[in-house]
């Protein structure tokens, strides 16, 4: 029986957590899952952080780098967080900003994307949205990402979902999926990483 409740709303145990840790999210345990599984980030990269807010992510990746690293974040909000000196965020849409705007640190090492639609309830519509901010992600992470470099995006899962597998492995020479064990069990979210950019 449909309770009416959101159940994105309010806390749990790993939102708890991760503010413990000095997070403001949740979401920090899933890229240290996909990096823990594929072995992303390292001091001294150059990562584009696509989608940042609330900047769980940033933060994660800009101390993964450390301070001979560099960072570069984006997104439609402001972070609720602050991040070292080797990050740097700005406000802007991804679907609008030309690639030269997002090189600052280019060509990056890792290109992450948590970017997600806001989401109307309209399943089809969301998968829709989810995609094309799917491959707007995969098309800069192939443009402005090392030879060599990687790539995360998520994406929900819907009948685009094959496309976009598909269009990670013309450009990456190895494609996974990765459900990470903090993804809420009602979520048809899922991230798919590139690894090893074609030249």
């Amino acid at each position: 029986m449909a309770s009416g409740k959101n159940p994105y709303k309010g806390q749990d145990s790993r939102t708890a957590d991760a503010k413990k840790a000095g997070y403001p999210a949740r979401s920090v345990f899933k890229l240290e899952e996909i990096d823990h599984r594929a072995k992303l980030l390292k001091p001294g990269m150059s990562v584009l952080d696509l989608g940042a807010a609330p900047g769980s992510w940033s933060l994660y990746a800009a101390n993964k780098v450390g301070p001979k690293g560099h960072l570069l974040a984006m997104d439609l909000q402001e972070l609720r967080t602050g991040l070292p000196p080797q990050a740097t965020f700005f406000v802007g849409d991804a679907l609008s900003l030309t690639n030269e705007q997002l090189a600052t640190f280019a060509p990056y090492d890792v290109v992450l994307s948590d970017m997600a639609p806001n989401t109307t309830g309209n399943r089809n519509a969301d998968q829709a949205r989810s995609f094309e901010l799917f491959m707007r992600a995969l098309t800069v992470a192939s443009t402005l990402s090392k030879p060599g470099g990687a790539f995360v995006g998520k994406i929900f899962m819907g009948e685009d979902f094959p496309l976009a597998r598909a269009e990670v492995r013309k450009h990456f020479t190895s494609e996974r999926l990765i459900r990470p064990e903090g993804t809420r069990s009602v979520s048809y979210e899922i991230f798919v990483i590139g690894q090893g950019r074609r030249s």
